[in-house]
């Protein structure tokens, strides 16, 4: 589970958003939507790398971006915003460590005869 050059992205793009957030005193609208460009193409990233998983994790935090976006208050936002953080969570390491099979590759056997 070393890092690639996705995941180094990944950091440099959080420690940006979270930098220029801190520095322009942005709205949460606008860093919660720039938040989620940024996991959607790093979704989009990992989904042509052929990283299925990886790429559904991502996209599983895209929604917990957009819950922040939204701005609902109360339980029903902090339950989203934990539920697709843990199921991307789970997806990126299960992707990772090779408990979620590669089920999106099919491999025909030969026919014979």
């Amino acid at each position: 589970m070393a890092m690639d050059r996705i995941d180094a992205a990944a950091l440099v793009g959080f420690a940006l958003v979270a930098a220029s957030a801190l520095a322009f005193d942005l709205d949460q609208l606008v860093v919660a939507t720039g938040v989620a460009g940024f996991l959607l193409s790093l979704a989009v990233w990992r989904l042509y790398g052929g990283r299925v998983w990886e790429a559904l994790g991502w996209l599983a935090w895209v929604g917990a971006a957009g819950t922040l976006a939204f701005g609902f208050s109360g339980a029903v936002s902090m339950t989203a915003f934990l539920g697709f953080g843990l199921v991307g969570a789970f997806l990126l390491i299960g992707g990772r460590s090779g408990y979620l099979r590669d089920v999106w590759r099919v491999e025909s056997p030969a026919r014979e005869g």
